[in-house]
């Protein structure tokens, strides 16, 4: 196994179970809620700071500014100045690409497709499922009504989005932003590890 594998993925679709699993098969780590302590102590920032920003959009993120500092290289005096959520998306972006640089790994979520867009050894992937499939998910997961959890995904679902859309240049959750998008609700969750190893292995026999 050479190849890291970014998941994106719509809520209650099983992403993070899907990456755990085939980090499982492949004896790799997998980083979701991991990277933000990750992220935290390499920066210096409060872990909370993370989590309370996590995959969150902002009004006020100026993109090209940060992304132009960022591009450039900021020096403490600059990243001292910034709002915090400029901070976390950069100590983020740097700690995606530090796991990256570290070895085959999986990474759920957190615009690591985009940070990792000029590596060729990576496999981005995204999962979806149909509604019904991921409201009874929920459902279960949380304890809640259909209804609720039906409204806390369509919640989720957009602050994913906005974040993504708002952080980089492609959009969240269509096809051509991704090596492939596969829907769980087809196969099961095991079936679509099983899927995805199967992919896996092809790319890296071409490769």
């Amino acid at each position: 196994m050479k190849t890291i594998i970014t998941i994106g993925r719509k809520f209650g679709s099983a992403g993070r179970e899907i990456g755990e699993k085939l980090a499982d098969y492949y004896g790799i780590k997998c980083y979701d809620k991991e990277l933000l302590a990750r992220a935290a102590k390499e920066s210096g920032l409060c872990q909370e700071v993370f989590e309370n920003h996590d995959e969150r959009p902002t009004s006020s993120f100026l993109y090209n500014l940060v992304m132009d500092t960022y591009s450039f290289g900021y020096n403490s005096s600059t990243f001292v100045d910034m709002p915090i959520s400029h901070k976390v998306f950069l100590a983020q972006f740097d700690a995606i690409k530090k796991l990256a640089d570290e070895g085959p790994c999986i990474i759920v979520g957190r615009c690591a497709d985009y940070a990792l867009a000029n590596r060729t050894d990576c496999v981005h992937i995204f999962i979806h499922a149909d509604m019904d499939a991921r409201t009874k998910r929920i459902a279960q997961k949380y304890e809640l009504t259909y209804e609720k959890a039906k409204d806390m995904i369509h919640k989720k679902d957009k602050q994913r989005a906005s974040y993504y859309n708002y952080y980089s240049s492609k959009k969240w959750g269509h096809s051509d932003t991704y090596d492939l998008s596969v829907s769980s609700s087809v196969l099961g969750v095991d079936g679509t590890v099983e899927f995805l190893k199967s992919y896996i292995q092809a790319v890296e026999g071409r490769k």
